[in-house]
């Protein structure tokens, strides 16, 4: 597993925990930042998942918008926390950062749904991505 895909499970973890105990995401990620001291093999992983989650948490408000116009019938409290989560990292991925081409932003989010969340997900999430992607 490469040392990004590795950050985005991090960052989903960051995010999903901010989102479940309904705490502040940078409470979440400090939380996250005294493991990561103590984790010095996982360095590689924490830089980006914090690129990740401070991205999320600058924009949280444009990306659950986009997440949302693109969602037909799908409000952002609708959905999966899990789904949540992937859709908001996929969307900062996609749209504010240009190192990251869309296909695997998309590709890696598609497969953690798969993986973490509902049976319907994978295609949710892609569905989604894929239409943010055409837009940007």
């Amino acid at each position: 597993m490469s040392a990004r895909t590795k950050a985005r499970k991090r960052a989903l973890d960051i995010l999903y925990a901010a989102d479940v105990r309904q705490i502040p995401i940078a409470e979440a990620l400090a939380a996250e930042a005294g493991r990561a001291a103590n984790e010095p093999d996982r360095q590689n992983s924490w830089l980006y998942a914090r690129d990740i989650v401070d991205g999320v948490a600058d924009r949280f408000d444009e990306i659950d918008e986009t997440i949302e116009s693109y969602a037909q019938g799908w409000t952002i409290a609708r959905m999966p926390t899990i789904d949540r989560a992937l859709l908001r990292i996929g969307v900062w991925e996609i749209l504010y950062n240009d190192e990251v081409p869309a296909g695997v932003a998309i590709a890696e989010a598609v497969e953690l749904a798969k993986t973490l969340s509902t049976d319907d997900s994978g295609g949710f999430v892609n569905g989604v991505l894929g239409k943010v992607a055409q837009a940007a």
